[in-house]
């Protein structure tokens, strides 16, 4: 059985795709697994983590007062990647890691958006554990996330 990193660098080769990431919460960790894909140099454009909400507002177009642990925030996070760095597909990492809850939020909340050339979304999750675990939790969905893209382009 192929491991998720497997099939999104089968998919993104086999379709000619161009996949970038946005991280908040994973701070690197999801562009690290992406980057690990056989010729990834052909298809991954790169990642940019964007922690403060300075960055994620000027970079990358997310509105000022946007809640940074919503659909919204990691929607827009997804889109302004995509667009920044010219890929087909993108993902973004946002939430709350934990141990501690966060602005209203517990820890484990998480959103992953998501932007194609077509359509955007975000989906919720509600990891449990340590912030290693939400981190390795995040990750993983996310890269699952790349994998559908992939396969449906």
């Amino acid at each position: 059985m192929k491991t998720p990193i497997e099939r999104l660098s089968e998919a993104a080769r086999a379709r000619g795709l161009t996949v970038a990431v946005a991280e908040s919460l994973t701070s690197g960790l999801l562009a690290s697994e992406v980057g690990k894909g056989e010729s990834s140099s052909d298809w991954f454009s790169g990642g940019v983590v964007a922690y403060r909400m300075p960055v994620k507002t000027h970079l990358l177009g997310v509105p000022e007062g946007t809640d940074p642990t919503s659909p919204e925030c990691a929607t827009t996070l997804a889109t302004g990647v995509r667009a920044l760095l010219d890929a087909d597909l993108a993902v973004a990492t946002t939430g709350v890691g934990g141990p501690d809850p966060e602005d209203g939020h517990p820890a484990g909340t998480v959103y992953l958006g998501w932007a194609t050339a077509t359509d955007t979304g975000a989906e919720h999750f509600q990891f449990a554990g340590d912030p290693e675990d939400v981190l390795g939790a995040t990750v993983e969905h996310a890269l699952r996330l790349l994998v559908r893209l992939a396969e449906q382009a």
